[in-house]
């Protein structure tokens, strides 16, 4: 249900609880007639999620200088907030599966929950309702890799070649069946990035031609799982100069 803001309560009712839920704001006016063709859709969005979606309303008459600090300056306005900030926005009576679609961009998808489990039920379960996200898959390979079925995890990022991290998943499976690595690989599993890494460049340093390629491929990939690691840029400048 939503609920009616008024510059007083604005802060409360919108910044601080976009902090635990989206929280979408309608900017809206009595006379406006576009804003009364709006209003049912943002409606039914909200009551579809749940919970998972707060819709504010906020008069734009009786709260100028909200409309004004939020640059206003057509109605209806909708702006989507999440952790205090606008993270979305349109103007005008865009119609209901538009609606829909700007709301379903603010919640979680069923995969995404599955995702955050993080098991392996959970997991497959995912990579079922999604099966072309790539990061379903390597999170699927990793749970899959714990357990030691190596060809399983194989097959969760067969499909996902194109994606660095899936790439080196896949690379790790090969060089283990070839018995290279495992040594960075079981440091990897224990938490221990950097001394993975440091290994990984070691044995790629020696490697011979049929392995260097799977090698560079699961380097980029731990990389790629992580790409704003400080120390990230520090491994791709020594894999490069190991490449030559």
């Amino acid at each position: 249900m939503s609920v009616d803001v008024t510059e007083a309560t604005f802060e409360r009712e919108v910044l601080e609880r976009s902090k635990e839920v989206p929280v979408v704001v309608d900017f809206w006016a009595e006379w406006c007639g576009p804003c009364k063709q709006l209003t049912p859709a943002l409606e039914k969005a909200e009551a579809a999620r749940e919970g998972k979606v707060v819709l504010a309303k906020v008069d734009v008459d009786s709260n100028q200088r909200l409309g004004a600090a939020f640059q206003v300056q057509g109605i209806p306005a909708v702006k989507a907030f999440r952790d205090g900030k606008v993270v979305d926005e349109f103007v005008g009576a865009l119609p209901p599966a538009r609606v829909e679609a700007f709301f379903d961009g603010l919640t979680p998808s069923r995969a995404d929950e599955l995702l955050a489990a993080g098991d392996e039920l959970s997991l497959r379960e995912a990579a079922e309702l999604e099966p072309g996200r790539a990061d379903i898959a390597v999170a699927l390979a990793k749970a899959r890799l714990e357990r030691g079925a190596e060809d399983e995890a194989l097959e969760a990022v067969a499909s996902h070649e194109g994606d660095f991290a899936a790439a080196g998943i896949a690379a790790r499976v090969r060089l283990a069946k070839a018995g290279v690595g495992t040594e960075a690989f079981a440091a990897l599993d224990r938490g221990e990035r950097e001394a993975a890494l440091d290994a990984l460049l070691e044995a790629l340093s020696g490697a011979e031609d049929d392995n260097r390629e799977d090698l560079r491929r699961a380097i980029v990939g731990i990389l790629a799982e992580d790409p704003a690691w400080p120390d990230a840029k520090a491994y791709r400048r020594r894999l490069g100069t190991a490449l030559g």
